[in-house]
């Protein structure tokens, strides 16, 4: 068993983690980055990059390269129930140099920041290397093993940083259990193809008790059927064909293409829950993004706040990484910074959660917008608030310059 040593390990290679990793390197710590696939390509992941997380690709010299790519662009959130259209947000009006959000399947974003990572000599990803276990000692995380092409290693650093997502296993290995937030949903993700005739940007489709997310992806339709908790193992039993139907009634348009879906492996089932641990770091360890808290796909602000971590936690441990000097009231100091925009988003997304999301799915009457969202509508000094809380989210970090020389 081989072993190594470094400043700071991350686990795993999602954005929260990638930045992470990427913004130490930048200001001079040695990081190693344990990625359990051999590479990024996962279906279903958030595609979003929200305007905050397009500006400090642009301060890392990505912004070219990155708008390069085959992608999406989303400036509104609009309703379409029946022939009521309501907009919940307008991002072509937030102040940023990109009022937009881009959609791009993940693991192009993964790739391009992976490519980049090998500027940097402080910083090594491994690819294929799935952490097992934890090493403790006196109370402490010292570091972890992990598997990588059949050979256990072992990598040991002052501070090990979890990054590896809802279902974290350094989460479990730790003994932590995250509280639940906000009510479980299901989602049913699947693809078809869009064509030129098809709407341009269509968003959240309501009717007849049916909800369903459409997210523009040039090529195909990324598309979202909610369906209440549980409600997965009845909707199989129905069939297909009643599957079919009842997508064709929310979107009568995409009939055409609906005999494409004609098998369950067409469809991937998403269980959708909100939570967060009470206490994000243990000595020597720290949860970020989702393995600190799971978002809701409500607004689709995951990947901004896992990305908002990762600035905070550069900002915050770079030079007591640097000096081997991390404490626990650094780690405690990450979780002060980006704890109450968390407690905000999921307080948001709860409320939409149990009021939007439940009243279009109820099908024994026609959809109206939630009171809340009425009020918010009518007054104009609250108008703008749903675009720059779903845009630019709730407590932006600053992205410090990199340290000299590196």
């Amino acid at each position: 068993m081989s072993a190594h040593s470094t400043d700071c390990i991350v686990v795993g290679g999602g954005p929260g983690g990638m930045f992470a990793a990427l913004l130490l390197a930048r200001q001079g710590v040695r990081v190693m980055l344990l990625e359990a696939h051999l590479d990024f390509a996962r279906d279903f992941r958030g595609d979003t990059i929200h305007p905050p997380t397009l500006e400090l690709l642009d301060r890392l010299g990505l912004s070219q390269p990155l708008h390069a790519l085959p992608h999406g662009v989303l400036r509104q959130f609009v309703i379409h129930a029946g022939s009521q259209v309501f907009t919940l947000a307008d991002l072509s009006r937030l102040p940023s140099r990109f009022p937009y959000m881009m959609l791009l399947p993940q693991e192009k974003l993964l790739d391009l920041l992976a490519c980049h990572a090998q500027r940097y000599p402080h910083l090594r990803v491994q690819m294929g290397a799935q952490a097992n276990q934890l090493l403790w000692e006196q109370g402490r995380v010292v570091g972890v093993t992990y598997r990588q092409a059949e050979r256990e290693q072992v990598v040991r650093a002052p501070l090990t940083i979890a990054a590896d997502g809802r279902f974290s296993k350094l989460r479990k290995l730790a003994g932590l259990e995250p509280i639940r937030t906000a009510p479980p949903m299901d989602i049913v993700w699947f693809r078809l193809p869009r064509y030129q005739t098809d709407p341009t940007d269509q968003g959240v489709v309501v009717n007849q008790g049916r909800f369903c997310v459409l997210l523009n992806r040039e090529q195909q339709w990324q598309i979202g059927f909610v369906i209440a908790k549980g409600g997965y193992r009845q909707l199989h039993a129905l069939g297909l064909r009643a599957f079919r139907t009842a997508l064709s009634d929310v979107v009568p348009w995409l009939s055409d293409r609906l005999h494409l879906l004609d098998d369950w492996s067409t469809l991937t089932l998403l269980s959708v829950e909100s939570s967060r641990l009470s206490k994000w770091y243990l000595p020597g360890l720290l949860f970020i993004g989702d393995a600190a808290h799971a978002m809701s796909p409500v607004g689709g602000v995951g990947i901004n706040y896992a990305v908002q971590d990762a600035i905070a936690a550069a900002n915050i441990l770079a030079e007591p990484l640097r000096t081997r000097s991390v404490q626990m009231h650094h780690l405690a100091a990450v979780q002060r910074r980006r704890e109450w925009p968390v407690r905000v988003i999921q307080f948001i997304q709860g409320i939409l959660q149990r009021n939007l999301v439940a009243e279009a799915l109820d099908r024994g009457k026609a959809f109206h917008l939630p009171l809340p969202l009425q009020i918010i509508f009518r007054l104009p000094i609250l108008r703008e608030l749903p675009s720059r809380i779903i845009g630019l989210g709730v407590g932006r970090e600053r992205v410090p310059p990199a340290l000299p020389g590196v």
